[in-house]
C-alpha cells in the first residue's frame, strides 16, 4: 500500500525531525523522502519550507487562520538547497526520468519533482514525509496536499477483486458508478443520540436512500436509511453515495464490520477485514444488580462496534473476562460503559483455572454405612485409581464379578466419584486425566440404596486422591515474542524471572523469534511489560489457549 509519513506534534519539546528520519530508515527499514522541513522546532516552531516548491509557509495561532507564504529564512536557504539535491539523487535511484536529467545537470522543475515524487511512491520504493503539529492545525493543509499529489486515486490502482456467491468465481467490480453496487462495512457505532450508525466504503456503483441492498455475508436483505457524510463532531445528509464514497447510515440492523453490501441479483463477496486476536484479558463485574442487567446487554453492543474487543465467560472460576489489544483498550472500553452507558464496574485480575490430578496408582475403600434403627443406608466399594495421560480425561471401568453390587448401584458410584472430583481435594480444583475402577464391594438387601452408593463412590475418591500423591497443574501459554536484537537479554532475563521456559531463538529478517512457555499466571500484563522493556518495538504472539492440557505443569 503506497504511503505518506507525517511527523507530528513538532512544537512539543524534543521535537528533532532529523533523528525522526535517521529512525525512520534504520527502524522502519523505509526510504524516508522529505518533501518539508520544520521552520522553527519546539516552541518557536511555526510553519514549514516545502523544498519542492522551494517556498515556506507560516501557520497562525488560531486553528482556523490560513497558512501564510514567506520568503525562506536566509539561514536555512543553503540547507533546502543541498537537502533539494538530495532529494533528486534518491529520487534518481528509482526514477528513470530524474537519472536522465540529474545525470545531464538538468534542473528540475517543482512539477517534475512533484511527478516522480508520486511514480515512486505508487511504486513503494520510497515514503514522502511532511511534518507539522495536528492539535493546532499546523501543517494539515499541506498533508491534504500531499495526499492529492502522492498517493493514488481508485483508478490508479487494480479494481477490486470479488467472489460470485452462486459461481465461486472471482470477478473485478471496477470503480465506476455504471458497475454494479459492492461497498464494504468497515464499522459500526452505536450514537446514543442517533441509533445505530454503519460506516461503509463503495467500491463500484451508487445507492440511494431507501434502497434495498443484499448482505451477501450474512445472506440478509436490509435497507439503506439516511445517509450520513461525517464531519467530526457533525453529521450532513446526503440523497446518494457514488463509488469511493465514505459515508455512514442507519437501518441496517444485521450487518456488521467486514460484512458486503451488494445488488441482489449481482452478489459478490468482498474481501473481509481481518481482525489480530486479544492480547490482554481483565475480569470485569457489576457493581450493584441493576448494573448487572445492563452489563451483558451493553457488552454485547460494544463486541457488535469492535472486534478486536472480546468477551467471554470462564466456567471454571464464574468470571465474566473482556479481552482487548492493550491496557489502553480496555481502559477506553471501561470508560465507555461508566460514562456513555452509565453501567457501574468493578475490574480485576482474571482468576487462575488450575487442576489436580494424582501421580501413582492406589486402591481404596468407600464405605457408607447409617444403620441405628429402622431403614439405613449401606453403600460398600472398592476402587482402584490410576493416573492417566495429560489430557486423557475421566474413564470409569466396572470390573465387578459375581454380583458383588447389583447392577442399578454402577451408576451412582460413577456419579459420585464425578461430583467429588469436580471440588478436588487439594485446594478445591477438579481432577483431571484420572481413571476409576470398581473392583469390589458389598450391598445390603434393605439398607442399600442410589444415595448409599454415590455417597460411598465420593468418600472413596477423596480418600484415594489423598493417597495417590496428588498434584497441582498450572495452565500454561506458548508464546513467541519477536524484537530486535539489542532487547534479547532484557526480554529472555524478564521470562525467566515470570517462570518462563526458552525454548528456542530463531532469526526472522533483522528480527529475533523466542519460542517460550510461560505458566498463565504470570502472563497477565505481559504484553504492556514488553512494550515498556522494547520501547514498543516487540510484539507478542500467543500459540496456544491458557490450560493446554499438554502443555499444563506438575506444581508440586
Amino acid at each position: 500500500v503506497p504511503r505518506i509519513c507525517f511527523i507530528n506534534k513538532m512544537d512539543r519539546v524534543g521535537a528533532n525531525f532529523n533523528r525522526t528520519l535517521a529512525m525512520i530508515e534504520t527502524r522502519l527499514q523505509a526510504n524516508p523522502l522529505p518533501v518539508h522541513l520544520p521552520l522553527g522546532s519546539e516552541e518557536k516552531y511555526q510553519g514549514i519550507i516545502d523544498i519542492v516548491e522551494n517556498k515556506a509557509w507560516r501557520f497562525g495561532n488560531k486553528v482556523k487562520e490560513d497558512p501564510v507564504e514567506i520568503a525562506i529564512p536566509e539561514p536555512e536557504q543553503a540547507r533546502c538547497v543541498e537537502l533539494r539535491q538530495s532529494l533528486i539523487a534518491k529520487l534518481a535511484e528509482h526514477d528513470d526520468d530524474i537519472m536522465v536529467a540529474y545525470l545531464e545537470g538538468h534542473q528540475v522543475s517543482a512539477a517534475e519533482l512533484k511527478r516522480a515524487l508520486r511514480r515512486v511512491t505508487l511504486a513503494n520504493k520510497g515514503v514522502p514525509v511532511i511534518c507539522g503539529s495536528a492539535l493546532k492545525n499546523m501543517g494539515v493543509q499541506p498533508l491534504l496536499d500531499a495526499i492529492v499529489d502522492y498517493l493514488p486515486s481508485p483508478l490508479e490502482v487494480p479494481p477490486v477483486s470479488a467472489v460470485e456467491t452462486k459461481s465461486g468465481e472471482t470477478v473485478t467490480r471496477p470503480a465506476s458508478d455504471e458497475a454494479p453496487f459492492s461497498a464494504l462495512a468497515f464499522k459500526v457505532v452505536t450514537d446514543p443520540f442517533v441509533g445505530r450508525l454503519v460506516y461503509f466504503r463503495v467500491y463500484s456503483g451508487k445507492v440511494k436512500i431507501g434502497s434495498h441492498v443484499y448482505n451477501s455475508t450474512r445472506g440478509r436483505q436490509e435497507r439503506i436509511g439516511r445517509l450520513l457524510l461525517m464531519h467530526a463532531n457533525h453529521r450532513e445528509d446526503v440523497e446518494i453515495a457514488d463509488t469511493g464514497a465514505i459515508l455512514a447510515t442507519l437501518g441496517l440492523k444485521n450487518t456488521f464490520t467486514g460484512d458486503t453490501l451488494c445488488e441482489t441479483h449481482k452478489p459478490v463477496l468482498l474481501e473481509s477485514i481481518k481482525f489480530p486476536e486479544p492480547v490482554i484479558s481483565v475480569a470485569i463485574e457489576p457493581k450493584t444488580r441493576a448494573d448487572q442487567d445492563k452489563l451483558g446487554e451493553t457488552l454485547q453492543k460494544l463486541t457488535e462496534e469492535d472486534p478486536t474487543f472480546k468477551v467471554t465467560y470462564n466456567e471454571d472460576t464464574g468470571q465474566t473476562i473482556v479481552s482487548g489489544m492493550g491496557e489502553l483498550h480496555l481502559e477506553v472500553i471501561v470508560s465507555r460503559l461508566i460514562s456513555e452507558f452509565k453501567v457501574g464496574v468493578k475490574v480485576g485480575k482474571p482468576r487462575v483455572a488450575y487442576r489436580e490430578t494424582i501421580t501413582v496408582p492406589v486402591q481404596v475403600e468407600g464405605k457408607f454405612i447409617r444403620q441405628s434403627g429402622g431403614r439405613g443406608q449401606y453403600g460398600h466399594v472398592n476402587l482402584e485409581l490410576e493416573p492417566l495421560a495429560r489430557g486423557q480425561g475421566f474413564q470409569f471401568v466396572d470390573a465387578t464379578r459375581g454380583g458383588s453390587i447389583p447392577r442399578q448401584y454402577i451408576p451412582p458410584v460413577e456419579t459420585g466419584v464425578k461430583e467429588a472430583m469436580e471440588t478436588g481435594v487439594l485446594a478445591g480444583y477438579s481432577v483431571v486425566d484420572l481413571k476409576a475402577t470398581l473392583i469390589d464391594g458389598s450391598y445390603h438387601e434393605v439398607d442399600s440404596s442410589e444415595l448409599a452408593f454415590k455417597m460411598a463412590g465420593s468418600m472413596a475418591l477423596r480418600d484415594g486422591v489423598l493417597k495417590a500423591k496428588p498434584v497441582l497443574l498450572e495452565p500454561i501459554m506458548k508464546l513467541e515474542v519477536v524484537a530486535p536484537e539489542q532487547f534479547l537479554g532484557d526480554i529472555i532475563g524478564d521470562l525467566n524471572s515470570r517462570r518462563g521456559h526458552i525454548g528456542k531463538v530463531d532469526t526472522q529478517g533483522d528480527m529475533y523469534v523466542i519460542h517460550c512457555l510461560i505458566p498463565l499466571a504470570e502472563s497477565f500484563g505481559y504484553a504492556t511489560r514488553l512494550r515498556s522493556i522494547t520501547q514498543g518495538r516487540a510484539c507478542l504472539l500467543y500459540t496456544s489457549d491458557a490450560a493446554d492440557e499438554e502443555d499444563s505443569v506438575d506444581l508440586g
